[in-house]
């Protein structure tokens, strides 16, 4: 049986390139705090509905050395605009982690750049991510939010600002984001969570490959390898390797980094079982080539200043 965590003697060195901390006592989450629950991937996620603060992620990353991490949004309350920022500045002077972070700012607000000047005012803000627009199922040829004239201006105003792009949407808008891409040369794409590989029929695999391919040509855009458990499944390597090994081929080890996408994905999996999941997966691989997906990459593409 392969062991799923780092030997305790010399544990492995990581930055964690997505995860979230909440206090569901001081801050009001929708999709945590309401009573009717939201449509989700994972299915049920009443196991997330509860603060998850520094201690929890340590305890659960504790055969895991974090160098550092990336706080990415939380869907914070959408009438409070500046509300997580400052939060999250409060925690970056009361404790190690996280060490940058991803804020939330709509891109097709009349007011969009007001708010990524506010928000880049903050160094420890490295990106901003807006989900855009997106059709439930692939097949649908309507357009999505990356093409509306209004979402653009406001990520035109990204590469000015010094701010990065954290972009989570489904694989069948991949094309909508190589434009994106092509159109914004100096804007860092980096693309979550897999591209959403849920559907792990055949054919669903074989779209999901050929739009990653796509996007994989243009320079400017980077993956993070992370959110690709499933629902009433094991994380296992079976399940996920071929996901990981394809994501590296495309894009490259330099383009590539790891992520827990704590807490929401343990709902799926421990912290062990992702994180030795991607030892196994590249264990063959130089150790250079290790620590860019483990620690490096992440500390260059958000320009963590990190030893």
């Amino acid at each position: 049986m392969v062991s799923l965590s780092s030997p305790s003697s010399h544990p492995k060195k990581i930055v964690d390139a997505h995860h979230h901390f909440w206090d569901l006592s001081l801050n009001y989450h929708p999709w945590l705090c309401d009573t009717q629950p939201i449509a989700f991937r994972y299915g049920d996620y009443s196991a997330i509905r509860q603060n998850y603060l520094l201690d929890t992620y340590l305890l659960d990353s504790k055969n895991y050395v974090v160098q550092g991490s990336v706080y990415v949004e939380t869907e914070w309350d959408p009438k409070d605009l500046r509300g997580e920022v400052l939060y999250v500045s409060k925690l970056m002077k009361s404790q190690a982690l996280p060490s940058v972070a991803v804020m939330h700012v709509r891109l097709d607000d009349e007011d969009a750049e007001a708010q990524l000047e506010f928000q880049s005012a903050f160094d420890f803000v490295k990106s901003i991510r807006h989900k855009p627009t997106a059709n439930a199922r692939p097949g649908n040829n309507e357009s999505g939010g990356m093409e509306n004239t209004q979402w653009r201006r406001g990520f035109s105003a990204l590469s000015r600002l010094g701010l990065r792009f954290d972009l989570q949407t489904p694989w069948w808008h991949m094309h909508e984001a190589h434009s994106l891409a092509c159109d914004f040369p100096d804007t860092t794409i980096i693309i979550n969570h897999s591209g959403l590989p849920a559907d792990r029929t055949p054919t669903g695999l074989h779209n999901w490959k050929e739009a990653m391919r796509l996007v994989s040509e243009c320079p400017n855009i980077f993956i993070k390898i992370s959110g690709i458990g499933v629902p009433q499944q094991a994380w296992t390597v079976a399940s996920n390797g071929w996901i990981v090994e394809t994501l590296i081929e495309l894009f490259g080890v330099h383009r590539c980094m790891f992520a827990s996408n704590f807490p929401v994905d343990k709902v799926c999996a421990s912290f062990d079982e992702i994180y030795g999941g991607f030892e196994q997966i590249v264990a063959s691989f130089s150790d250079s080539e290790q620590d860019m997906l483990f620690r490096s990459n992440a500390n260059r593409i958000y320009d963590m200043g990190l030893a």
